[in-house]
């Protein structure tokens, strides 16, 4: 779990900073089948009231199924959780995967597209021992193990048209960037 002692608010709302006209509410999700995905855990926002609020404005929000939601999605949640703390710190990114031009949708007012899966990369900078890992889920019910998901952050950034990890130098970027050994996290 992150660090702090603050309860999860349960508390979805439309984020005020995206214009009225394209805020998503509940109501879009209501029948849908589909959870609130949190794209950020409020598991790891304990640490302040704010951080903790605004994890659940719709914004952060995807529909993803629900068994995915509550089995393998959130066991690489928590795994994230214990790398942070066996690592000093992680880097995390995650979101949405559409492979469809033409995704399915939910919503009554709003048009709110499902993705097909999601990713998360993961990046340790302990020195001497820098290491990064990516994993890819489909948007579906049925199991998914952590190490059938896991593959390299290259074959993400392949996956999503995103350069994942600019800021480190090359030569360790492409090395770490190339490698899929989930052994290493555990």
């Amino acid at each position: 779990e992150s660090e702090g002692t603050l309860a999860r608010t349960d508390e979805f709302l439309p984020d005020p900073d995206v214009p009225a006209p394209h805020r998503v509410t509940t109501a879009d999700y209501r029948g849908s089948g589909y959870d609130r995905g949190h794209m950020v855990p409020a598991a790891d926002m304990k640490w302040s009231q704010r951080a903790m609020s605004e994890c659940f404005y719709m914004s952060n929000m995807c529909p993803q199924d629900h068994s995915l939601n509550s089995g393998p999605w959130s066991t690489l949640e928590k795994a994230c959780r214990r790398w942070a703390k066996n690592e000093g710190a992680v880097y995390v990114v995650c979101g949405p995967v559409y492979k469809s031009t033409k995704p399915k949708t939910i919503g009554s007012a709003l048009r709110i597209s499902v993705p097909d899966g999601f990713f998360k990369v993961v990046l340790s900078l302990q020195k001497g021992k820098e290491k990064a890992i990516g994993f890819y889920y489909a948007n579906r019910d049925g199991k998914q193990p952590m190490h059938e998901t896991a593959t390299t952050v290259d074959a993400i950034e392949q996956l999503t048209g995103i350069d994942f990890f600019v800021n480190i130098p090359d030569r360790l970027e492409q090395r770490i960037e190339a490698e899929c050994a989930l052994k290493k996290w555990q």
